[in-house]
């Protein structure tokens, strides 16, 4: 063996001896108890009160409430009630939101009742403090003082009824089971009867095509509504343009339900669009039939030169009586609410080339939409939707589903401002 080698190899051996010996871990002595991480006790700590990302997927993490349960509700009484329809076989181009009772849910996790007071919707109180001495008042000041609002601190109990079950292979049986899931739910006998006895329903769409049992429903409750119907179509066509009539079971989809609500006389002849920007079909026939099924239209564009508040005017001038809110995601613009099931005329008489199925550019903002809603306090809202929001083209960011979440917020604080009286309430 050469010199070099037997000098490494020494190296080594003296490197090894000099190293410090390897050592398992002492073995732990046996022990009936854990030690608490930090000192906490199991009385120390809380497992009732969790963060946004535990319990049960519930809108604004509300109380869950099997409304379609005699015992349940009967034990359990409500105000207002969020109600999913996860339903989307109306739709004449993209399907997919009957996950939208699911993806709005989701996104409405970051509220609950502790941390949703508006710094929008509040209102501010005049203080006043008086400085007194030798029983004179010396010095007098006013302030201003701002008082937020939270809808889930209020007089109202608010819980969420999960969804209404509706098969998926027949869509004349799961609108018959939506409409009596919707008139179960609010025909419960309220939790605070001095302001109704009729609780009130906000309901998670689904396509379009679900409002439609939603004013059958509330028309039992309140009679005849004002309908203030948010979206970029006009929604009133007649079921033969649309569909081309080629059966009674194809003529209603969520572009007919309007038209088809105005036949079966549940709506006024005061109800009004907003944020309309879509083609037409016909050059005079579109418009002519809208304005005979009770609408007057305030379109995209109409922001532009009237502003907020003045489609806020526009709409409270416009209303009467009752009122019910409908609002198609797709009223935003696409790059605020990207997802949203669009709507494709099939007629090949009226439009021979191929339509499209795209979403309409040019819309409002979602501040602009949630600054419209707040600016509408004070009507009779009775019911209440947002529909036609498919999580499965959202983005990655969630920017549709955040923003439908939103508008419920806004809706369910117009209903909280203002109790309505039922019929059940005028008749006694």
């Amino acid at each position: 063996m050469r010199p070099a080698v037997f000098r490494l190899l020494g190296t080594a051996l003296l490197g090894v001896s000099q190293a410090r010996a390897w050592q398992f871990p002492h073995a732990p002595s046996y022990s009936t108890a854990q030690k608490p991480l930090g000192g906490l006790t199991d009385d120390d700590v809380d497992i009732v009160h969790g963060s946004q990302f535990s319990g049960l997927n519930t809108y604004a993490r509300i109380p869950y409430v099997n409304c379609f349960s005699d015992d349940a509700a009967e034990g359990t009484k409500y105000d207002v009630a969020i109600l999913g329809a996860p339903f989307d076989t109306g739709v004449t181009a993209r399907p997919g939101a009957r996950y939208g009772p699911r993806g709005i849910r989701a996104s409405s996790q970051r509220k609950y009742a502790d941390f949703a007071w508006s710094v929008y919707t509040g209102r501010s109180i005049r203080t006043i403090s008086q400085t007194c001495s030798a029983g004179s008042i010396e010095e007098e000041t006013h302030a201003d003082r701002f008082v937020g609002k939270n809808a889930l601190k209020s007089w109202a109990t608010v819980v969420d009824c999960g969804d209404v079950p509706l098969t998926v292979l027949d869509n004349n049986y799961a609108l018959a089971q939506l409409t009596k899931g919707h008139k179960v739910v609010s025909g419960r006998k309220a939790a605070n009867q001095s302001y109704s006895a009729t609780p009130r329903i906000i309901m998670l769409g689904g396509d379009h095509t679900t409002t439609l049992p939603a004013l059958r429903s509330v028309h039992k409750h309140w009679g005849q509504v004002s309908v203030i119907h948010f979206d970029s179509h006009l929604d009133t066509w007649d079921p033969s343009v649309i569909s081309g009539g080629i059966s009674d079971y194809a003529d209603l989809n969520h572009g007919t339900f309007l038209h088809i609500a105005h036949e079966e006389g549940l709506i006024r002849n005061t109800s009004i669009h907003a944020g309309i920007r879509a083609p037409l079909v016909r050059p005079k026939g579109d418009i002519q039939n809208d304005e005979r099924c009770g609408f007057a239209r305030l379109t995209a564009r109409d922001l532009d030169r009237l502003g907020v508040s003045g489609i806020v005017s526009r709409i409270r001038d416009r209303v009467t009586g009752p009122v019910y809110i409908s609002v198609d995601i797709d009223v935003l613009d696409p790059a605020f609410a990207p997802v949203n099931g669009t709507k494709l005329l099939t007629n090949p008489r009226l439009s021979p080339k191929k339509p499209t199925g795209t979403p309409e550019p040019g819309g409002w903002s979602t501040r602009e939409l949630l600054a419209i809603l707040d600016g509408l306090t004070g009507l009779e809202v009775v019911g209440a939707d947002v529909v036609e929001v498919a999580p499965v083209y959202d983005t990655r960011g969630e920017t549709t589903t955040l923003a439908a979440a939103e508008v419920v917020w806004s809706l369910l604080e117009l209903m909280v401002e203002a109790p309505v009286k039922s019929l059940v309430d005028r008749a006694s």
